[in-house]
């Protein structure tokens, strides 16, 4: 436990330095603790629970940019379902909202990123305040 815990923290040193230098607003996302650290500037401002990809499915790691964003959009995908203040970040991944608030901090998604509602217009609102070219999205496993 204790080395994956450590191969955490040098995965995100490693990472902050390069979304400090590339984006005014920096989003790690960390699949193994199913949290979200959103930084301002290079500073702290938020950390939330999230939920990601379950068994058989994948959440893509790496740097992304956003490429999209959909303030009301629905899964074409999976029933239709509700993907509030979504931010598309690789093809059809997005990070967006859920109605599904009790599974967040647990992988149940069909690999995108949720975020409690709440926590969903806050992100949606940087990200259109600083612009997708301003916004790197870095998610490790």
């Amino acid at each position: 436990m204790r080395l994956s815990v450590l191969a955490i923290g040098l995965a995100f040193a490693l990472l902050r330095p390069l979304v400090a230098e590339a984006a005014e607003l920096g989003v790690l996302i960390d699949l193994s603790e199913q949290t979200m650290t959103v930084e301002v500037e290079g500073i702290r401002a938020h950390t939330w629970p999230v939920s990601t990809a379950r068994r058989g499915y994948r959440t893509p790691t790496g740097r992304f940019r956003p490429i999209r964003l959909e303030r009301v959009w629905y899964s074409r995908k999976y029933d239709n379902a509700p993907m509030p203040h979504s931010i598309f970040f690789h093809g059809g991944y997005a990070i967006h909202g859920t109605t599904e608030i009790r599974t967040l901090g647990r992988p149940v998604s069909h690999g995108c990123v949720r975020l409690h509602p709440d926590n969903a217009r806050v992100l949606f609102g940087l990200v259109r305040s600083y612009g997708p070219g301003s916004t790197i999205i870095a998610i490790s496993p």
